[in-house]
């Protein structure tokens, strides 16, 4: 009996749904709603909206369902209006009974809809931001590693060239190899909202590369493909990972981007091998000469294997420009940037990576800095998320005196590379040359935390010490912390000498050099450094003797560079440590001919810091007053801790004008 009435009672509550049109106006809300579900999925991204505006859409359409059925069964829409649904005579509790059930039919389906529904919203829709962590080489071959590194460095590559997304640079996420951080912990330190990871197998001619993309917020997977090609595929995978994180990221394509991510930059597999070799030596954090000039024989072997791979003559361009500035300003050196950067223009007159190669050149070369800020805006527009981009600019700015553009640039630069040692170093470069010290050591240690094992933000942090306090602990600590043996390019030894010569353990400092293999010391000659400490210990005989010896080296090296800067440095010294007052002199102007202040507003004030020393050196007090009093208002110029320390200015120390100055400068401090 009740069976029955429960079966009578399910079939009047039905035709009550019937009658009162209740499963039509179901059917119009569902099909509305997941058209406004579709629309809101696509043009939300679109119009950059964030994720929970979609889910809130759908959370209000899904509360909206039970309510449209409850209006449908209580009202009407006739030829009159819309008027209230006539109620059928029968008992009250039916009435009552086929309400409550009609509540619980509308909230059982959106709870059902809204289960698979959000979801899938929140695991797919996340910000158009990636991050690609270093691929494992599952090669047999361990060497094979840089050809993973490689492949890696091409996804981003190509990735960066698209406007719609932030991607996070190579450097930053190279800390993460062979580690098995939590996707969540790396995303949010990173600020993205997407990770791809992967592995890869080269077997002679054949690669398998397997790759996953994983929401950063959920560590849900987003979407996988394993691809097994032909080496010389290689780009096709490539161009297919990266049309692939677009549609998953939903990010927009412009035809010039997809144009550019779809070219082959070489149709040599071996060229290309050689290519990635010299990329993976010459964007190590520390760029020693060692690496440059093994880099320039990766890059130049890939330009004949393959002479129209504009690629690499980009490269070979980039290595000749950083090794005309770094250690070999010569014609010769120009000349190959020069050629390099032009051919590779000629043979692809849009690729990024060639403008970005010619604006190197002129800065670095030319010192030509509105060629070079015109050459990075071309570049920039094909690579929105390059940091070399943003901190050439903000390197340029700075020269300029443009000190808060430059810092907003190379912000810009670590906001795209937050763990770069390199972009860290020259953005707290900005805040040291300004005398903003607290900040400049806190990005220091960030640089430090990012490379632990690269000398550069180390020696920056010791110096920094120096000039802020006069703390030596800082070098000292630095110096013991090296593994044993460890002195690329003789920077180490130099480190040691420094910190013996403000320690004024002149002797030992002697010693130290004798002992070194290094014949230079920070592209200057061993012999001037022995002049400098005979100088500081007064042995008049020992200095003379040493500079004489220095003197022909610093003027062939001068012959070869008649435009640097620092040469003429260097041999103004020399001189002055022999007694040729007006030749030193002279040298030391010259430096500040070449570097003023006016065009360099970064290295200039360091060629006038020299110049007050030559002439302290030379005996000419009031000068050399003069530019310090000058360089202790200018950024980036000298500090008061340093001058109290360094042995250079011993000369001045007898004249109560320089105390005087240190005294009041030390009181505004």
């Amino acid at each position: 009996m009740v069976s029955t009435d429960k079966s009578a009672a399910m079939t009047g509550f039905f035709d009550e749904v019937k009658r009162r049109k209740v499963y039509q106006v179901a059917a119009a809300y569902i099909i509305a709603a997941g058209g406004i579900i579709q629309l809101a999925s696509a043009a939300f991204p679109a119009w950059e909206l964030p994720n929970w505006a979609l889910r809130l859409v759908i959370v209000l359409l899904l509360m909206g369902f039970p309510i449209a059925l409850i209006l449908a069964w209580a009202y009407d829409i006739t030829a009159q209006g819309v008027r209230v649904t006539p109620t059928p005579a029968g008992p009250r509790s039916h009435r009552r009974r086929n309400i409550v059930m009609l509540v619980m039919t509308g909230v059982a389906v959106s709870a059902a809809a809204g289960f698979f529904l959000l979801p899938r919203v929140s695991a797919y829709k996340c910000d158009k931001s990636i991050a690609v962590l270093p691929f494992e080489n599952l090669s047999d071959e361990k060497e094979n590693a840089y050809f993973a590194d490689g492949i890696q460095d091409d996804v981003l590559t190509n990735l960066s060239k698209i406007g719609d997304l932030k991607v996070i640079s190579r450097t930053s996420v190279m800390p993460y190899r062979g580690k098995t951080s939590n996707v969540r912990e790396i995303g949010k330190a990173l600020g993205v909202g997407a990770i791809l990871e992967g592995s890869v197998r080269r077997m002679g001619n054949r690669v398998r590369v397997n790759v996953q993309l994983i929401n950063a917020d959920t560590d849900e997977h987003m979407w996988a493909e394993d691809y097994d090609r032909d080496l010389t595929d290689v780009f096709a995978i490539q161009t297919d990972l990266a049309q692939q994180i677009v549609r998953e990221l939903q990010a927009k394509l412009s035809p010039m981007e997809k144009a550019q991510i779809e070219r082959r930059p070489t149709e040599n597999g071996e060229a290309y091998l050689a290519f990635m070799q010299g990329h993976e030596v010459f964007y190590r954090a520390d760029k020693f000469r060692s690496n440059t000039e093994k880099a320039e024989q990766f890059f130049d072997e890939a330009t004949k294997l393959d002479p129209k791979f504009a690629g690499a003559f980009a490269a070979l361009a980039r290595v000749h420009e950083w090794s005309y500035r770094d250690f070999d300003p010569t014609p010769a050196r120009k000349e190959k940037a020069r050629a390099a950067a032009v051919e590779a223009l000629r043979l692809q007159p849009n690729l990024p990576e060639a403008h970005l190669a010619m604006g190197f050149y002129y800065y670095y070369c030319e010192r030509d800095y509105q060629g070079a800020l015109n050459e990075f805006a071309i570049a920039k527009l094909s690579l929105p998320n390059s940091p070399e981009v943003y901190m050439a600019i903000g390197a340029i700015e700075r020269r300029q005196g443009k000190w808060k553009e430059s810092t907003a640039n190379l912000e810009r630069a670590a906001s795209l590379s937050p763990k770069d040692a390199w972009v860290l170093q020259n953005l707290a470069d900005n805040y040291y040359a300004n005398r903003n010290f607290e900040t400049a050591e806190k990005i220091f240690d960030r640089a430090i935390e990012a490379a632990p094992q690269s000398l550069g933000p180390r020696a920056e942090k010791a110096k920094l010490a120096l000039d802020w306090k006069g703390d030596l602990s800082v070098m000292e600590k630095e110096l013991t912390q090296l593994p044993a043996g460890v002195d690329p390019d003789g920077l180490v030894t130099f480190s040691r000498v420094q910190l013996l010569l403000l320690q004024r353990k002149f002797p030992d400092a002697i010693a130290l050099l004798k002992q070194s293999p290094q014949d230079v010391f920070h592209y200057q000659p061993r012999e001037f450094f022995e002049g400098a400490i005979y100088t500081f210990l007064n042995d008049k005989e020992k200095a003379v003797s040493a500079f004489e010896r220095a003197r022909p080296i610093a003027e062939k090296a001068l012959r070869e560079s008649p435009d640097d800067a620092s040469r003429h440095v260097t041999l103004g010294f020399i001189l002055a440590g022999i007694g040729q007052k007006n030749a030193a002199i002279a040298e030391g102007k010259r430096a500040v001919e070449l570097l003023p202040e006016s065009q360099d507003a970064f290295d200039g004030p360091k060629m006038n810091v020299h110049l007050a020393q030559i002439y302290a050196w030379t005996g000419e007090n009031d000068q050399a007053l003069e530019l310090l009093d000058r360089s202790l208002n200018t950024p980036n110029g000298v500090t008061v801790p340093f001058l109290r320390l360094d042995p250079m200015w011993d000369p001045l120390r007898s004249d109560p004008r320089f105390q005087a100055l240190i005294d009041r400068y030390a009181a505004k401090a």
